[in-house]
């Protein structure tokens, strides 16, 4: 049995692999022109699988994704070959869930126009006038300046894409104690607590939530799922929130929506094109929170990843059932 890896990786990592792999025979190659000589006796691959490397391969039985997006690995020859693909998803779930969280508790306590204020040296309560402290009327009086700050347990989260951050997400707002609502074709046991949706009723979750989070992978259904028209299904008084894939939500109709004010605000990690072009109108929105594709980033990321190849190439070697299998029609 032969397993390839491909591009390079460290030599630590390589001989944790060989470790992995037992009796079996793991080689890397250093180019293209190696990989696809060396990939015509490979059961099993690591790496970036090309059409070309697919093409000269006679035995290849598994491919494992370094990624967990498959939208740019997957290809019609590999699609439609038996070759079994399997990605990383599962390893930036909580880490994903607590930066949604971020955003959301940052429009709900209005840090975001705070953090600004606080860089201008201004002292401005919401509701009040520059330079006043709070004070408090009678009971049961409400004051302006409460009604700028938002209650999580008052409020619906909607989930889109109840997978593994999806999960973690409704995990934290049920733990606020909001209502939370999901929304996933595929998921069988949500978290309990949270009211599972299937996608054709998303207009009318959508229509309820005060906070909507994407968690959804980018598959042929969910490419620019959020239009203008799906946008203004939406409060006026909602956050949208991108942590899945960019091109999930059209961004000109992003854009033009929270320009005429069809929701309240929006935090996003991904976009439709990366690098936000510097001169583009979300940058000076204050009611926008920018976050360069950073919500998986964690130390303890980086030791999943290698642990969840290990762990694949001890059941591929021993003829066990694989993890993270791919629905490779679906992208996911």
């Amino acid at each position: 049995m032969n397993i390839l890896t491909y591009p390079e990786i460290s030599d630590h990592r390589f001989t944790l692999v060989k470790e992995a792999a037992g009796e079996a025979t793991v080689q890397q190659a250093q180019d293209d022109a190696e990989a696809i000589r060396l990939i015509a006796d490979a059961d099993a691959f690591f790496g970036t699988l090309t059409p070309a490397l697919l093409k000269t391969a006679k035995k290849l039985r598994w491919v494992q994704s370094p990624t967990a997006s498959m939208e740019k690995f997957l290809f019609p020859e590999l699609v439609a070959s038996p070759v079994v693909v399997t990605n990383m998803r599962g390893i930036f779930s909580d880490v994903i869930a607590d930066h949604v969280f971020g955003y959301i508790l940052m429009f709900a306590k209005n840090f975001h126009i705070y953090q600004r204020q606080q860089l201008r040296r201004q002292w401005l309560m919401l509701g009040r006038h520059e330079g006043e402290l709070p004070g408090y009327g009678g009971p049961g009086e409400v004051h302006p300046s409460d009604r700028a700050a938002i209650t999580l347990s008052d409020c619906t989260l909607a989930v889109i894409g109840l997978g593994g951050i999806g999960a973690e997400t409704a995990r934290r707002g049920l733990a606020f104690g909001m209502r939370v609502l999901g929304v996933d074709p595929r998921a069988e046991n949500p978290p309990p607590g949270v009211r599972l949706h299937q996608p054709e009723t998303l207009d009318a979750v959508l229509a309820e939530s005060d906070f909507v989070v994407i968690a959804a992978p980018h598959t042929p259904e969910t490419y620019k799922l959020f239009n203008r028209e799906r946008i203004r299904t939406m409060k006026r008084s909602a956050y949208l929130i991108n942590v899945g894939r960019g091109v999930i939500v059209d961004l000109a109709d992003l854009t033009a929506a929270l320009q005429a004010g069809e929701i309240a605000g929006a935090g996003f990690d991904v976009f439709e094109v990366e690098p936000l072009p510097a001169d583009h109108p979300l940058w000076g929105m204050e009611n926008v929170i920018i976050t360069p594709h950073t919500a998986a980033a964690s130390p303890r990321v980086p030791e999943r990843h290698l642990e969840t190849l290990l762990e694949n190439v001890r059941r591929f070697v021993a003829g066990q059932p694989l993890l993270n299998v791919v629905d490779k029609t679906h992208w996911y």
